[in-house]
């Protein structure tokens, strides 16, 4: 008769646990679908899908290289063209690269990596974020929400959740116990004894259904995830070793370059003495920390030197 109990009583719990998680993955299920419905009829413009992947700065430094405003080297160093400090030509129509061109125009005649200004430059920090809340505001209010929405419970059954936790897994010990302590009798307890034993093996894997269940229904960033799929226009026009190099400048935020770089003027050489190595300046800079410690090793020798004399004196 036990065994019988056990059986009713474990199948009934079983029952209503799954189908707590039935209806759980039913209804965030049907929530996926919808938002993803929605978000596959979306075409975002291209810096917008390029601000989603978190590439936007990227993108727009591959524009400003395409039309000739800014050359990206070998080792991320971005550098105006005659074309990008010329005043008298047109920026581009776009906010996101007329802004890094004025960003990078702040720096002139100092290369500097894109990574740097996407990060530390607040005037271009400010404006992008602008540009991101002016396109984001134009999107449907439900794919504005990052994770699948979920209803405030309140204190009260947040408590009952937790209530009614500790007394499944109370009642999932208990019978459990009874299983094991009473020996059945005959094949109808037998039966009954194995619907039991089933039913609780069932309970102990629900907390993992639910986590699957809650994997395979999630929705965190479905505009996020639209976005992944797509290559900003500029990006796809680079050939390979273009893309590296604004790879490269967009991942190097801690670079300063500096500062030999000279503009070629016609009147600071009247005789025409410029030999080749000094035409051009835009080949002839290094890291501005070379230049402090060659400065200072050379001042350290002077001081050497002159302890010296004194010594011999």
């Amino acid at each position: 008769m036990l065994q019988l109990v056990l059986a009713v009583s474990a199948f009934t719990v079983a029952a209503a646990v799954y189908a707590v998680i039935g209806l759980r993955w039913w209804r965030r299920a049907r929530l996926r679908r919808a938002v993803l419905g929605l978000v596959a009829g979306l075409e975002p413009e291209p810096y917008h899908a390029a601000e989603l992947r978190s590439e936007e700065t990227e993108a727009a430094a591959a524009e400003l290289l395409l039309g000739g405003y800014l050359d990206i080297d070998g080792e991320g160093a971005a550098r105006l063209t005659d074309a990008g400090r010329d005043p008298g030509r047109t920026p581009p129509g776009h906010p996101l690269p007329a802004a890094l061109l004025e960003a990078v125009r702040r720096y002139d005649p100092e290369p500097v990596s894109i990574g740097r200004i996407g990060r530390y430059d607040a005037e271009y920090l400010i404006r992008r974020s602008a540009y991101a809340r002016d396109r984001n505001a134009l999107l449907p209010p439900i794919t504005r929400i990052p994770r699948t929405p979920t209803h405030d419970r309140g204190r009260l059954l947040d408590c009952c959740g937790c209530v009614g936790i500790v007394l499944l897994v109370s009642f999932w010990c208990l019978a459990g116990v009874l299983l094991l302590h009473a020996y059945p009798h005959g094949p109808r307890e037998w039966a009954a004894s194995a619907v039991a034993a089933a039913s609780l093996a069932a309970l102990g894997f629900a907390e993992g259904a639910d986590r699957a269940v809650r994997a395979r229904t999630a929705c965190e960033d479905p505009l996020g995830d639209h976005a992944r799929g797509q290559v900003h226009p500029a990006l796809a026009a680079l050939d390979e070793r273009q893309r590296v190099h604004v790879r490269r400048s967009a991942d190097d935020d801690g670079r300063w370059r500096g500062v030999v770089h000279v503009v070629d003027d016609p009147d600071d050489d009247p005789d025409g003495d410029r030999t080749d190595g000094d035409e051009g300046g835009d080949d002839d800079w290094w890291d501005a920390y070379h230049y402090r410690a060659a400065d200072q090793d050379h001042e350290g020798d002077e001081q050497r030197s002159g302890s010296d004399g004194k010594s011999l004196g």
